[in-house]
């Protein structure tokens, strides 16, 4: 089950990837995305609605001013949780390249967004979503670090479910209230998961090495 259920996630993702390369030689040939093109309306139609409030406030913990805090506390949590300063570096260190990923690519590709405002953090360029992007590494590590401590697994499915929900609606908030048009957030969630699997993959193989040496040390002895 837990190997076709990583056949699907992979899957998915595959098709988002190649879908966002597409997407960016759209959008450098100045061309709206079919995708971009087909939603626009829902924008419209949420506007100033009950929707529209909801996402305007969930944005908000995708935004600097609330995740850094978050993720600082968060940090200093883990470092307590696993009595070492490693976990905290990680969440910490990966949250940030994932905003400094987001901000090359955003140069990079150039894209306006849909509309601008500050009172959103809705400034600069639109392509990839950082309120796509980031929050995925910052709320995914957390999720991780956590479970990795949980022995409860209907605990740990909670956590995931929880904080997994929590990056799609931050994510999707984005395009509700009109900042980042659909294949922004597609975009972001795919380079952020990426990046999460990345850092998991990195704390897995630093964790094993941690391991053999600490067992060839007691071998030795």
């Amino acid at each position: 089950m837990k190997n076709r259920s990583a056949s699907v996630l992979w899957s998915i993702w595959l098709v988002a990837f190649l879908l966002s390369i597409v997407w960016v030689i759209q959008i450098r040939l100045e061309v709206l995305p079919y995708t971009d093109q087909w939603t626009r309306e829902v924008v419209t139609l949420v506007h100033g609605t009950g929707i529209y409030d909801f996402f305007r406030a969930v944005t908000e913990l995708g935004s600097s001013h609330v995740l850094i805090p978050i993720a600082v506390t968060a940090a200093i949590a883990v470092m307590l949780l696993y009595k070492r300063w490693y976990p905290g570096l990680l969440l910490l260190g990966g949250s940030l390249f994932a905003h400094l990923l987001n901000v090359w690519i955003k140069q990079l590709v150039a894209r306006e967004r849909p509309s601008i405002s500050a009172a959103l953090n809705a400034e600069g360029f639109s392509f990839p979503s950082g309120h796509s992007m980031i929050p995925m590494v910052c709320y995914g590590l957390m999720a991780y670090l956590l479970c990795k401590k949980i022995r409860s697994e209907k605990i740990k499915l909670a956590v995931q479910i929880v904080l997994g929900t929590l990056v799609c609606l931050i994510g999707i908030s984005r395009f509700f209230i009109n900042v980042h048009y659909l294949t922004d957030i597609v975009a972001g969630f795919t380079v952020g998961f990426t990046l999460l699997c990345l850092y998991i993959r990195m704390d897995r193989e630093i964790s094993d090495l941690r391991r053999r040496r600490k067992h060839s040390k007691e071998g030795s002895l």
